[in-house]
């Protein structure tokens, strides 16, 4: 039997925490067949993110033809993106596809190195997030997008209210930076969710956001609605939180294999 298929168009993290490495890690741990579209070659470890490199525009458009053309998916995540041009470049390709679509508004890594153009931001935010199912932004993408900063929980209605202005169907405000137990708010214009979830003493945190957004592709493509691939993602996600260790001489990633280890 052929798995659910789930495509990722991100850039690669030599480091293997975060971006392609850590979506295609966590396809295989919920039992979705992973595909890649690369956008970016970033050189990063540990420590930070030291360069990253674009691929041509016609360069990702080939990718994207020839997984869909060919093989097709269940369900699109989309990540770091970069520049003006590759945003324009997936839009276009993704406003032809009728399959979920879960953006990851890729602003600043972990350690808070730019991952996308100043300029690129008005075409994220008229170009590829009405094409989105879902988005998933940090506080700091939410303030990039929208100009609304969340320093308390009682703000995140608010972002999110801002987020989903700009197109999405969904919007999920992530308030793990927030003080106190992480909560994360759902928003589809009407109907809200929270979830909560522990708070770790794990400082090991590297590709959260990436492995979040790829869950929920994930378990949109195995068939779940938008309210429990998001339940379900969380549940994931904070597990490999949970599970992160050590790597290099900083901060370490999250375990996209703590399910397949308990």
């Amino acid at each position: 039997m052929t798995p659910p298929r789930v495509l990722t168009i991100a850039g690669s993290d030599s480091g293997g925490g975060a971006g392609i490495q850590a979506d295609l890690k966590t396809m295989l741990a919920l039992g979705v067949h992973g595909m890649s579209v690369i956008a970016a070659v970033t050189a990063q470890n540990s420590l930070g993110v030291q360069g990253y490199w674009e691929l041509p525009p016609e360069a990702v458009r080939a990718q994207l033809d020839s997984v869909l053309s060919d093989i097709g998916t269940q369900a699109v995540k989309t990540g770091m993106l970069a520049s003006t041009a590759l945003v324009q470049t997936v839009a276009e390709a993704l406003a032809e596809v009728t399959v979920p679509v879960v953006v990851d508004p890729v602003g600043v890594s972990k350690h808070g190195d730019s991952l996308l153009a100043p300029d690129a931001l008005d075409a994220v935010r008229t170009e590829l997030l009405p094409l989105a199912t879902i988005v998933t932004p940090n506080l700091w993408e939410v303030e990039q997008l929208t100009g609304v900063k969340v320093d308390e929980e009682n703000l995140l209605r608010e972002a999110a209210e801002a987020v989903r202005a700009l197109g999405p169907q969904w919007a999920l405000i992530k308030g793990g930076h927030l003080p106190g137990e992480p909560v994360d708010l759902l928003f589809d214009g009407t109907r809200e969710y929270r979830f909560a979830a522990a708070r770790y003493d794990n400082r090991h945190t590297h590709g959260t956001g990436c492995t979040l957004a790829s869950a929920i592709a994930s378990y949109l493509a195995l068939g779940l609605d938008v309210v429990d691939a998001v339940g379900r993602a969380k549940e994931y996600v904070t597990g490999a939180i949970e599970h992160g260790f050590p790597l290099g001489a900083g901060i370490g990633p999250v375990d996209h294999g703590w399910m397949q280890r308990r």
